[in-house]
């Protein structure tokens, strides 16, 4: 196999480019999905303050009795390291009946790419 350029990388035979990362992001992407309740936002919300981690964009939706979120939030400043965060915002999901997942941005960029 040939030498490939720095912006492309081979998945099961595929090739696929991207563009280079020039630095590590702090922006972490917070999904949220489940049965809508009182108060959903604000026990996210609070877990993130409670990191000290700061939301920078947050978009939500309820279809009737469903709810799923998006939130962009900056760990610039955060008190926990991003495994910690992820854990905690998990229990909290398992907690309140919904599906609560954060990746690094970097991450769910690379993932939903088309």
């Amino acid at each position: 196999m040939g030498a490939l350029c720095a912006r492309c990388r081979v998945d099961a035979g595929i090739v696929a480019e991207f563009a280079p990362m020039p630095g590590k992001s702090n922006r972490i992407i917070v999904t949220v999905i489940g049965a809508d309740t009182v108060g959903i936002i604000a026990k996210v919300s609070a877990q993130l303050a409670e990191a000290n981690v700061n939301i920078i964009d947050i978009s939500q939706t309820t279809v009737r009795e469903f709810f799923a979120m998006i939130m962009m939030a900056d760990m610039e400043n955060a008190t926990v390291p991003f495994d910690e965060l992820k854990r905690r915002l998990n229990a909290k999901g398992e907690e309140m009946g919904l599906k609560i997942d954060a990746q690094h941005e970097d991450v769910f960029k690379f993932m939903h790419r088309v």
